[in-house]
């Protein structure tokens, strides 16, 4: 079964929380992708959450724009998964797409802008 660690953060008071997700509330986000919302009640929490991303077992990173859930080497200029060495470097670095699976270790999200609780 699946097991997730979920980061969830509020934007507006700057703090985060961490959730271990197990067994029947974990299968739920299974298949989403990045960017997805999520029901917050459905996993045992209030309010509305976006997934903004999220790592594996061996700590590569989930990448929005990688289609699917599986690790690919790709070209990267910036963002998500690189550090650049100079101004405009490139390189080839090995990354997770952007679905849920059983793989996912940690899953971060974001409160959504319309949920008035705070953390």
């Amino acid at each position: 079964m699946a097991q997730f660690k979920l980061v969830l953060s509020d934007p507006k008071a700057g703090k985060s929380e961490v959730h271990e997700l197990k067994d029947a509330s974990a299968q739920l986000l299974v298949g989403m992708k990045i960017g997805e919302m999520v029901d917050g009640t459905t996993i045992g929490l209030t309010g509305k959450m976006v997934i903004t991303g999220g790592s594996d077992r061996a700590g590569f990173p989930m990448r929005r724009d990688v289609q699917g859930s599986g690790k690919n080497y790709v070209l990267l200029t910036r963002g998500v998964g690189l550090k650049t060495e100079f101004e405009g470097g490139k390189k080839r670095k090995l990354v997770r797409g952007n679905t849920v699976t059983e793989e996912i270790y940690q899953v971060n999200a974001k409160r959504a802008e319309d949920t008035p609780k705070s953390i």
